[in-house]
């Protein structure tokens, strides 16, 4: 089993760069862009950090602000 991420979520805001940056690269066999919606439905929202159009990824925030993105599928 590869490892795991645990979340923990704190009482306070933002307030500088995130310290670690988190891509997901979902495996072929795994639907991108319902990963996304899902993500989306979980409270995360899509963010422009000037990645430009041509990128073959997404960037989203969580509700904190933390942004992370979503890789184009790949195998594992």
């Amino acid at each position: 089993m590869p490892p795991g991420l645990v979340f923990v979520k704190v009482d306070h805001e933002k307030q500088t760069k995130n310290r670690i940056h988190m891509d997901l690269a979902p495996h072929t066999s795994d639907d991108r862009d319902a990963e996304i919606a899902r993500l989306e439905a979980l409270g995360a929202t899509r963010v422009d950090i000037g990645q430009g159009p041509d990128v073959p990824w997404t960037v989203l925030a969580d509700i904190d602000g933390n942004e992370f993105c979503v890789l184009s599928s790949r195998e594992q």
